[in-house]
């Protein structure tokens, strides 16, 4: 079980946190909860992108000598930002922005060893979905040797939008996937860029596919036909710092 110092128990104290600004991971809420205060609380935590899930009473027990009101609000220890606020502001840092997209990889393990390779190959922020990602905690940052005190990582709703934002500013899409035609070393990874990785079991959502300027594999010679995703990651971003620094 989580330590009560991570967690944040009641509707009331949940809502004033987020308005306070609070870091906030996700939200567990009991399903059937009704009332002004929860339409509110959901309001809320779909306006700023952060994930929530609606649990049976019985996922409650463990917390019941604390007053959860059938909300509970997990704290996350690194501040996750706004991609609106991440794009501008890298747009006037480089000319060459190096964005890393996660799409709905929630294993912590994975997690936090692509963002420690991530901060090591000079990737600008990391961007993962709000539903259906990694939950940022002790065990991410610790996997990630530390390595998600030094990255942004910028939450969104929907990854299908934020391909058109990326495209308005002016970058190129690069998702890696087994069905890719084209090899990953006949892709051209320099300028601004965003490479997307998905799930070993899911792969990336087809409308995120089909914005992708291209789409390409990794070549595999063993009869293994797929890799762990964080060695994958590894693979394609170092093939683009190798393009990146020539």
């Amino acid at each position: 079980m989580k330590n009560s110092e991570n967690l944040i128990f009641g509707i009331r104290a949940v809502l004033e946190a987020l308005n306070a600004g609070a870091k906030i991971s996700k939200v567990i809420v009991r399903q059937g909860l009704t009332g002004n205060l929860a339409s509110e609380l959901m309001g809320l935590l779909k306006h700023n992108n952060i994930p929530f899930q609606y649990l049976p009473n019985e996922a409650f027990t463990k917390y019941k000598d604390k007053n959860h009101q059938g909300v509970i609000a997990f704290t996350s220890p690194i501040e996750v930002y706004r991609v609106e606020d991440i794009l501008p502001q890298l747009q006037e840092k480089t000319n060459s922005p190096f964005l890393l997209i996660l799409d709905s990889i929630t294993d912590v393990r994975n997690f936090g060893a692509i963002v420690r390779t991530a901060e090591c190959a000079g990737v600008d922020a990391i961007i993962v979905p709000a539903k259906g990602a990694a939950n940022i905690g002790g065990d991410a940052i610790k996997t990630s040797a530390g390595a998600l005190y030094n990255i942004p990582i910028c939450r969104v709703g929907s990854l299908k939008m934020l391909s058109y934002q990326l495209r308005d500013y002016g970058y190129r899409i690069v998702s890696a996937s087994e069905r890719g035609e084209k090899l990953l070393y006949e892709a051209n990874l320099t300028g601004p860029i965003a490479i997307v990785m998905g799930a070993e079991d899911t792969g990336i959502h087809p409308e995120v596919l089909r914005q992708s300027h291209e789409i390409v594999r990794i070549p595999l010679k063993g009869k293994i036909e797929s890799l762990n995703v964080s060695v994958a990651t590894g693979i394609v971003l170092f093939e683009a710092v190798r393009q990146r620094t020539l």
